[in-house]
């Protein structure tokens, strides 16, 4: 057991390497570039009282960024597309797909719990999603342009549900930080996914 949850973790890390960089922020000079998929992160949360271990997570979707590189470090570090052109700006549309999972497939143990009265199923129909934009400490929610949920349709009872939360960035620059947060029917903070290119 412990072999395989190691062997999954070491495979999370690669992937992680690959493709994280661009949502932690950590530059780099050469490499493969963005992606127009790239993770945003994983958590797992237990429900209480029905002892549920519920699974989300986050992945960035921004065609614009395919090929895109980090160009130097600190203070003149940059980001350039793949034809060369220097981004000052987020790309006007992007989105975060969510998946929210009650099966067993878990690569690390839970990071806690939350209370959530009734079926765990329910609250994977009921979730919500606030979205952030941070420009240094500074921060102001912003609406989603739209939630969709992808995938299954919510009539056919299933333990796993898939949301698309598009996002308009309008004009702002890399430099700003975007934070989901994904609460419950009542509100309750389950986790957050972030997404930093500089």
């Amino acid at each position: 057991m412990t072999t395989r949850r190691s062997v999954a973790s070491g495979l999370l890390l690669i992937i992680a390497a690959s493709g994280l960089a661009a949502v932690a922020g950590t530059p780099w000079k050469t490499g493969p570039g963005l992606h127009s998929a790239m993770p945003a992160g994983y958590e797992v949360v237990v429900l209480k009282p029905s002892r549920a271990t519920l699974s989300l997570m986050g992945l960035i979707e921004c065609p614009e960024l395919e090929g895109a590189q980090h160009v130097s470090q600190g203070l003149n570090a940059k980001l350039v597309s793949a034809n060369g052109v220097q981004i000052r700006k987020f790309p006007p549309l992007f989105s975060f797909r969510i998946t929210a999972s009650l099966r067993k497939v878990v690569l690390d143990g839970p990071a806690g719990s939350v209370e959530v009265a009734g079926d765990p199923r329910e609250l994977l129909l009921g979730l919500g999603f606030r979205l952030r934009v941070y420009d240094g400490l500074k921060a102001r929610e912003i609406a989603p342009e739209s939630v969709e949920m992808i995938g299954m349709p919510a009539y056919v009872p299933y333990d796993e549900r898939i949301y698309r939360i598009k996002v308009n960035a309008g004009n702002l620059p890399v430099t700003d930080r975007f934070v989901i947060e994904i609460v419950s029917p009542q509100g309750e903070l389950l986790t957050h996914f972030t997404f930093v290119l500089l």
